[in-house]
């Protein structure tokens, strides 16, 4: 069946590069309107724009805005995000046809932030971490549709990792069941958000942007239906110690349960639950690891791109 775009905005420059083959990176827009506070969302998502075009590509941050998927942001329209915050609906597949046609705005997750860039013709997505199988998952089935969108769209996904609230080994489990390709990158071991490893082995180590471009193509080339998972550890310089963050995260998941909150409403609570209880170390290693994803997504969206006019 053939996708009709007719609620799809490509902004210009995005459309201009992407005619042209050159690289084009996408962002989500969840963590401007619920993943920190005004105004340092908007500083950080304009950084990141900022450090993807210091590495060769076009940045394309996606929304829903008045009901339009959005495939590139102004910096007006980020001003407005980051101004609107919590109030606007983290939108995830279950969501976007309702959004539309009641023209209103969404916070793209890394689920939609794949879907739209897909039908914008986008392959390369730089976020903090994907969601996946939430602790206690075998009692309240708790998993993020992250984990199936990674399973059915062919995006190439760079992240610090699964998010370290979640139950890292089932999510790689899930990604093992669903066909995913888990991969370091400079690394053997999975990282976990705010540290640089779990203990837990990915699928493939690789060392270069060059590597992770030429799997991609294969992948693309092979018709595999769905995406990849590129995990890139925090930079050392910003990582946490792995004791400090578990035992601010059992605190608050402890609190999670004690107050009720379930669904989507989980994830932005806990995160920013830590934040409070690192008093803001978190959320400061947060904003560099997204940092780092961004400039590797960057050199590999340009080296998916050199390859992609070599042949």
């Amino acid at each position: 069946m053939m996708i009709d775009n007719t609620y799809l905005d490509v902004k210009p420059d995005v459309a201009q590069a992407l005619a042209e083959g050159k690289p084009v990176v996408a962002l989500e827009s969840t963590i401007i309107s619920h993943g920190m506070p005004y105004p340092q969302n908007v500083q950080t998502a304009l950084n990141v724009e900022r450090i993807i075009r210091e590495n060769g590509a076009v940045p394309a941050t996606i929304a829903v805005i008045g009901g339009r998927l959005k495939a590139g942001l102004t910096e007006e329209e980020i001003e407005y995000f980051g101004k609107k915050g919590t109030a606007i609906r983290k939108a995830s597949r279950r969501d976007l046809a309702m959004l539309c046609a009641r023209g209103e705005d969404g916070a793209t997750t890394v689920t939609t932030t794949m879907m739209i860039a897909h039908m914008a013709g986008i392959s390369i997505f730089a976020t903090g971490g994907i969601g996946g199988v939430h602790r206690g998952a075998e009692t309240t089935m708790d998993i993020s549709a992250d984990l199936e969108e990674l399973a059915q769209t062919p995006v190439m996904v760079i992240c610090a990792g699964a998010k370290a609230i979640l139950d890292l080994g089932l999510t790689l489990e899930y990604l093992e069941t669903k066909g995913v390709p888990v991969i370091g990158y400079g690394t053997e071991e999975l990282p976990a958000f705010y540290t640089r490893t779990s203990g837990l082995k990915v699928d493939y180590r690789v060392d270069s942007p060059e590597e992770l471009a030429a799997a991609f193509r294969a992948s693309k080339a092979l018709g595999l239906r769905g995406g990849m998972l590129v995990t890139n550890p925090i930079p050392q310089e910003y990582a946490m110690p792995l004791d400090t963050i578990n035992a601010a995260i059992d605190q608050a998941l402890a609190e999670c349960s004690t107050q009720g909150i379930h669904g989507k409403e989980i994830t932005p609570f806990l995160l920013a639950r830590v934040a409070e209880l690192t008093g803001g170390d978190s959320l400061a290693s947060n904003i560099r690891l997204v940092y780092n994803n961004a400039a590797l997504a960057a050199r590999t969206a340009a080296a998916f791109c050199r390859r992609e006019a070599a042949n």
